[in-house]
């Protein structure tokens, strides 16, 4: 691999730095905004075993992803706490050259019994999934009346584990924006970088539409009128979050906010399936089959080809184009759901 080809760039000019692995379609919560319950029901068909990704797969396509710039992994699912031996494929990703950082997005169900064996595998951060702090509300939300308690928990053995620690709150207008300033106060507290993450139409099945989403604009005010902040310059090209720091000590909190305030123009991201389809977007309407690729015996040069051509012909830029839908009336696209991707 030569110099050049490391640099590959997509048609916006955007490099790739990033790729999520969703290793498991499947998940414990039936979150509205993600897998609502009416339609991921007791009878949903989830992935067999067989058309999953193997660890060889996956690790094999690390390497490939490695050599044209990819620096950072996130392992997503469904739930990936859900994937048997999990530990066992982040110690093989870190030993993979050019990888530099592994984290891992859960709903923090199962952080506390694996947190110390994630971390002694080679994971570095971990994002985990919070919407409320309110346990009736929380129960609510997730669909299985899981309790707060139990989220918490897995944050203080991630931290007690050496694990860098985020936590989301995905916040939807009418179902828990009253919980915006209970969050912050709470994480600034604890000194924990959270990050509220605006509604978004991920998917086909979640109900979204614009009036439910509260701006980015919206959750900073309705903080800083209470919490005195202060925005924060990125800490990197391609950062997702814009990032702002309480005036009276050292705590932040960011908000993702595609919606309002795209950041399209900055998107590193490459996406995995759990079955082995490669996604440009978070957005995407169908992804391109890298597994049947593999299992049909392609050299590694030929993947690593069709990786390149896959990114370079990329046009992605739906976040800014999804205002200009909205208002017009038009029909969104057919969109792949977020449980199949990772989000």
């Amino acid at each position: 691999m030569n110099k050049e080809t490391a640099k590959i760039l997509d048609t916006l000019k955007r490099p790739l730095r990033d790729l999520r692995i969703s290793v498991i379609d499947q998940c414990n919560f039936r979150c509205a905004y993600c897998m609502p319950k009416e339609i991921f029901g007791d009878d949903y068909a989830f992935l067999p075993k067989n058309l999953l990704l193997t660890f060889d797969e996956i690790e094999r396509l690390t390497k490939r992803f490695a050599l044209i710039g990819v620096e950072k992994i996130r392992l997503t699912g469904g739930e990936p706490l859900l994937r048997k031996d999990l530990p066992l494929l982040i110690n093989r990703i870190k030993l993979v050259e050019g990888i530099k950082d592994i984290a891992l997005t859960t709903n923090g169900v199962h952080l506390a019994k694996q947190a110390q064996t994630l971390r002694d595998a080679g994971l570095d951060r971990v994002n985990v999934s919070l919407d409320a702090l309110d346990d009736e509300l929380f129960g609510k939300i997730n669909g299985r009346n899981v309790s707060v308690k139990v989220v918490l928990k897995g944050i203080e053995a991630a931290q007690k584990a050496g694990l860098v620690v985020k936590v989301n709150m995905v916040v939807k207008k009418g179902m828990n924006d009253q919980q915006i300033l209970p969050m912050a106060r709470y994480f600034k507290e604890k000194n924990i970088n959270l990050r509220f993450i605006e509604f978004m139409d991920v998917g086909n099945s979640n109900g979204w539409n614009l009036e439910q989403v509260v701006s980015k604009k919206e959750i900073v005010g309705m903080i800083s009128k209470e919490i005195p902040v202060e925005p924060v310059d990125p800490n990197y090209f391609g950062e997702v979050a814009s990032r702002y720091k309480y005036t009276d000590c050292n705590a932040e909190f960011g908000v993702i906010s595609s919606v309002t305030d795209s950041f399209c123009s900055s998107c590193t991201r490459a996406r995995l399936s759990a079955d082995g389809k490669m996604y440009t977007c978070l957005f995407a309407e169908q992804g391109f089959d890298l597994k049947n690729l593999m299992r049909n015996e392609i050299s590694d040069e030929e993947l690593l080809k069709t990786i390149i051509n896959v990114w370079e012909k990329r046009t992605d830029r739906y976040s800014d184009e999804r205002m200009e839908i909205t208002k017009k009336g038009n029909r969104p696209k057919s969109k792949i759901e977020m449980s199949y991707i990772g989000g």
